[in-house]
């Protein structure tokens, strides 16, 4: 099984983090075992400064080269990553996308029906260059800015309503969509170090979050043990 991690800063993180990836392949690593899985993808660095695939500086040196492999960009969206999807599934020839995008759409460049429509394109042009992908997709995670900006909170939840809606309209048997569920109990405040980028604890609530649910729709894993070491 070929798994693909899709996002924005969230996903890829910044030089000296661990990153909810690293917390996820520690996970695979403990319920499928080496060799039954392979993590995919055209980058592998960390965030530095004004460059996006810079760093390999991962708060785990050991954290193999080859499990290090994503699709996430600092900055980047639904609406940046809709048109590199498609070659990069017909490349990597991934079976399993575990998505969070949405955030940096809407808080820099487009209300929640847009981003919806490119949500929309994303999936349509990931099973384009393979039909029977799989995808699990993250719920948008309010940030700091929800407390202060109620338009923004407000298009944050309408979103989420839609990416639900896009979720269940879209999926069928030969390509199955899942919407994860909110981490369970991840807060601003605990989770994160500025408001808005996991911290160690937000790494563990995000992986648990996809795992809990490839295990639970899909049979694929375990139940996520991480936040109990």
């Amino acid at each position: 099984m070929r798994f693909l991690f899709v996002g924005d800063s969230m996903t890829v993180g910044r030089a000296g983090d661990f990153t909810w990836r690293h917390r996820m392949w520690q996970h695979l690593e403990r319920t499928m075992g080496p060799g039954a899985y392979t993590i995919t993808g055209p980058r592998s660095g960390l965030y530095a400064g004004d460059e996006a695939d810079a760093s390999q500086a991962y708060a785990d040196p050991e954290f193999p080269r080859a499990a290090r492999r994503h699709l996430a960009g600092w900055g980047e969206g639904w609406r940046h990553m809709a048109p590199l999807i498609q070659p990069v599934v017909a490349t990597t020839r991934a079976d399993v996308l575990l998505i969070s995008l949405g955030l940096i759409d809407l808080g820099f460049y487009a209300h929640a029906e847009e981003t919806a429509g490119h949500a929309r394109t994303f999936l349509a042009r990931a099973r384009a260059a393979k039909p029977d992908v799989r995808a699990v997709i993250l719920p948008v995670i309010p940030n700091v800015r929800a407390r202060t900006d109620p338009f923004f909170a407000d298009d944050c939840a309408r979103f989420n309503t839609l990416l639900a809606k896009a979720v269940a309209d879209l999926d069928r048997p030969g390509s199955p969509l899942l919407l994860a569920s909110h981490p369970p109990g991840y807060t601003l405040d605990a989770d994160t170090y500025d408001g808005t980028h996991p911290g160690p604890s937000g790494e563990h609530r995000i992986a648990a979050a996809f795992a809990d649910g490839l295990h639970q729709a899909w049979g694929v894993g375990g139940p996520y043990r991480g936040l109990q070491e």
